[in-house]
């Protein structure tokens, strides 16, 4: 494993970090057994660093159990995050946060977060609350380490919000698709002048990885003779930059973890060789032009008040350019629920926008949903769920 230097505290943090968020779910809930797995081959492979939310329901209780029961919560850099959206009274600081630290078992956060902070507005309405004096009280009783936030807006307020406060980490969306989106590469090095950067979504949700058109991983296959799999490619374009201190990965298989850790040691910042770069544009272009909504699955956007599967329905329609509209569409069916009595097709929606506000990639997500409608459920497709649901009605009825 390798590791790179925090440079406010002088921790040695792996660059590879475990992304809890995508633990498995088994009936709505995390899969305790497979998470267990994942998190102890993580450790036993060198990763010091997880991340995990407030906002990930049921995600910090599960780390806080399995830290627990093996004793191995002296052996990582614990990450968490304030949901700064629901903060609107000065108690609710204590509320979340005491609220965290029973879940994770713990009494101290090594690195904590203030949650999506897109803009400076949203920054000011929290320091109006008295975030400030509170994260020093909490830094002096040692509950707080490292104070940060992650970011999900324009370069612009991000730099604006860098500069707002002694931040002491940052946390920001990053990967080789668009090094300009959101912080992008003027914000990862203008952040790294000062403080570690922490990168999440570097798969895109793992559309690098599974999903990139087969134009695209052709190139990556010639370049490397067939030896990196396509999220090898993802994570060592992030490693190549010396500015990034740790990636962070949503490993749900302990496989992934085993492949991914035996990238590190090789990729040390400005390993990649010009024509290895030059294959990351050719790749780009070609997934730019297939990936039609820019949606990471993050589900930020749910639950949808009319159980609108919007996630599911965007990558469905994603997948019907990438993989072709045959392999979409029956993405889409099951997405949509046509096996079941209740409808989760973008038919449901009513335009509240409730989706809008929470999303992290500004995504118009209702007028997106009707893009999706037009080309996932044409009139004959149409008719077939329709009658494939009233099928399975009769039959539930009849049961």
């Amino acid at each position: 494993m390798q590791y790179r230097i925090d440079k406010k505290s002088g921790n040695k943090l792996s660059v590879l970090g475990l992304g809890c968020m995508r633990f498995s779910r088994n009936l709505g809930n995390t899969d305790l057994k497979k998470a267990e797995n994942i998190v102890l081959s993580s450790i036993d492979k060198g990763i010091n660093y997880f991340d995990t939310a407030w906002m990930y329901r049921g995600n910090e209780e599960a780390l806080g159990v399995i830290l627990e029961r093996n004793r191995i919560r002296d052996k990582i850099y614990l990450a968490t995050k304030l949901p700064a959206m629901l903060i609107g009274k000065p108690k609710d600081l204590d509320h979340f946060f005491n609220d965290e630290l029973k879940d994770l078992r713990t009494d101290h956060i090594d690195y904590y977060l203030i949650h999506n902070l897109p803009d400076l507005v949203t920054w000011e309405h929290l320091v109006n609350l008295g975030i400030e004096s509170w994260i020093s009280e909490n830094k002096k009783n040692g509950r707080i380490g490292q104070i940060g936030f992650s970011f999900h807006g324009t370069a612009g307020e991000f730099l604006k919000i860098l500069d707002a406060y002694s931040w002491e980490f940052c946390q920001i969306q990053y990967n080789y698709s668009d090094e300009n989106y959101q912080a992008g590469i003027t914000g990862l090095k203008k952040a790294a002048e000062t403080m570690p950067v922490i990168i999440m979504e570097p798969l895109l949700g793992g559309k690098l990885a599974n999903s990139l058109p087969k134009e695209a991983q052709e190139i990556f296959r010639k370049t490397s003779n067939g030896t990196l799999s396509p999220a090898a490619w993802g994570l060592r374009w992030l490693w190549n930059q010396e500015e990034v201190t740790v990636v962070l990965s949503g490993m749900n298989d302990p496989v992934q973890v085993t492949e991914n850790c035996a990238l590190t040691d090789a990729c040390t910042s400005g390993s990649l060789t010009e024509e290895e770069l030059a294959s990351y544009q050719l790749v780009k272009e070609v997934f730019n032009k297939s990936n039609k909504i820019p949606c990471t699955g993050c589900a930020y956007c749910m639950p949808c008040p009319s159980e609108v599967n919007i996630p599911g329905c965007f990558s469905a329609y994603n997948t019907s350019y990438i993989m072709g509209w045959t392999a979409g569409i029956q993405q889409y069916m099951t997405g949509i629920g046509i096996v079941s009595s209740k409808s989760y097709s973008p038919a449901n929606c009513t335009a509240c926008g409730k989706c809008e506000t929470h999303c992290p990639q500004k995504i118009a997500i209702i007028q997106n949903l009707k893009t999706v409608r037009k080309r996932m459920e044409p009139f004959p497709i149409c008719l077939i769920v329709k009658a494939a649901r009233a099928f399975f009605r009769l039959v539930k009825k009849k049961k």
